[in-house]
């Protein structure tokens, strides 16, 4: 545009001069060319008005085309303005879609969460509901027996000493029953019970003449083998008081007012061997755990442990631990510190939960265990060494444990197969462990603990095991003469 300018001024100048030098040219006669000088004069004028008309139109044209080019300066700064915005956009699009991405899983984990928090609710109001119901039943059954009591119009201290005489009378009968069939040591009535195995009061005198070495009561008891141990138990026994004499009566009284604790006759698996695997436990790192199996196979609503214990001295760990995806306790049993010594809570479907008597365990040697539950009634039995140590009923009554989950020795799971905490770490030897999806009768426990026989459709045993840590699998022909 600056080019067509310059050419339109340069014709605009050449054409005036070229008319001034025709009109001096032209000028020579004066007379009749005056009205042709006059003529270009006003040509002239026209044309320079027209020079400054166009003048002033390529003025306008070129502000305008400077114009454009702004305008077109300011467009392509605005492009690259959006392009950059774009960009932004694009970035900051996906940083929310990665924020939407976290809050994705986040509200998972909080749902998860609040369904467990959610269960455990339900199931602690549930447990408390029944046992409301419980207690309002048991306080409608005291007041019945209370009225018909009154109502027959006995004398309750004469009732209760005539039941007590009773009771003595039927404990003395079962003790002298078990002595004969060489199951138990005889214990004096008045203090045999659930959990209670009372002290020998003296040791048999010594014997001479060929045969095995015996200790006289001056010699200083040296070591003796679980198997030793439990033959010297059936030994130390003495004839139980008649029932209702006078001496009976005193020692149930004494009873009463102070229970009698646990003495442990511990029998070692020297009289049941080949038990397979020994796994030990060394010490209570969290990396000591042992896989059995793939969890359980089926649903159980029924359930037997068993199996041959030896932990370190006054410590109870987890034995055994079960968990889902939508509870961490399934099943467990496991003692803490917090609990009292010598205690294990039996967890089914975590919050209910029973606690179960094992000093025995504490004292470091090897000891038979079973743990029987049955979804009917809610009926659960504890064995010790093959004798009962606690029972009840109403736990967890028609439940059903679900399959398909982790199921972990020597550890309590927070989380499925993980989440350890080396304060509920299990510290000892496990031996001829076994679960079954049946509760075991009496006779069959008793068969295990003397290494008799196997009872038979075990679910899982140590042969389904796989070690962790620093857990070491010994095997042993009879687990307490290596161990």
């Amino acid at each position: 545009m600056g080019c067509l300018g310059s050419i339109a001024l340069s014709v605009l100048v050449c054409v005036p001069l070229c008319l001034c030098g025709a009109s001096a040219q032209d000028a020579g006669p004066a007379g009749p060319r005056r009205p042709f000088l006059e003529r270009l004069r006003r040509l002239e004028g026209q044309f320079r008005k027209l020079q400054e008309v166009t003048l002033v139109h390529l003025q306008a044209i070129a502000h305008s085309y400077n114009a454009s080019l702004g305008v077109q300066a300011q467009l392509q700064g605005l492009a690259a303005e959006s392009r950059a915005a774009a960009l932004a956009l694009n970035q900051s699009q996906a940083a929310v879609q990665g924020d939407l991405v976290q809050l994705k899983t986040w509200a998972r984990k909080a749902q998860r969460r609040s369904r467990r928090v959610g269960a455990r609710l339900r199931a602690l109001a549930l447990a408390l509901s029944e046992k409301s119901a419980r207690r309002s039943q048991e306080e409608k059954q005291h007041q019945a027996q209370r009225d018909a009591v009154s109502g027959l119009g006995l004398d309750v201290r004469a009732l209760q000493d005539a039941l007590a005489r009773l009771t003595l009378h039927v404990h003395g009968q079962d003790a002298r029953l078990a002595a004969l069939e060489g199951r138990q040591p005889t214990a004096n009535p008045g203090t045999t019970a659930l959990g209670l195995t009372p002290t020998p009061a003296r040791a048999p005198p010594a014997q001479s003449g060929p045969g095995p070495h015996r200790q006289g009561p001056g010699a200083s008891p040296g070591p003796r083998s679980p198997a030793q141990n439990l033959g010297a138990g059936r030994q130390q026994t003495r004839e139980p008081p008649a029932p209702g004499s006078h001496q009976e009566l005193t020692r149930a009284a004494v009873t009463q007012r102070d229970p009698p604790q646990w003495v442990p006759t511990p029998q070692g698996p020297g009289e049941a061997c080949s038990l397979g695997p020994v796994l030990v436990f060394p010490n209570a790192s969290t990396e000591n755990v042992v896989f059995l199996g793939l969890g359980l196979p089926v649903a159980l609503r029924a359930l037997s442990f068993c199996s041959w214990l030896r932990t370190a001295p006054g410590r109870l760990g987890t034995l055994l631990s079960y968990a889902t995806e939508d509870n961490d306790n399934k099943l467990v049993l496991h003692g803490r510190d917090s609990l009292a010594p010598g205690t294990v809570h039996l967890v089914i479907g975590d919050p209910a939960f029973r606690e179960l008597p094992l000093q025995p365990l504490l004292d470091g040697h090897w000891h038979h265990v079973c743990i029987i539950w049955t979804s009917l009634q809610g009926r659960y039995w504890l064995h010790v060494d093959r004798a009962l140590v606690a029972a009840g009923s109403r736990f967890r009554e028609g439940y059903e444990i679900p399959p398909g989950g982790s199921l972990v020795l020597g550890q309590e799971q927070d989380r499925v197969g993980g989440g350890f905490d080396s304060s509920e770490a299990f510290v000892g030897s496990m031996s001829g462990l076994a679960i079954w999806d049946r509760a075991l009768v009496p006779r069959e426990v008793t068969n295990l603990a003397t290494g008799k026989e196997m009872p038979t459709g075990a679910i899982l045993t140590l042969a389904n095991a796989s070690t962790g840590g620093f857990v070491q699998r010994v095997g042993c022909t009879c687990p307490g003469s290596c161990l």
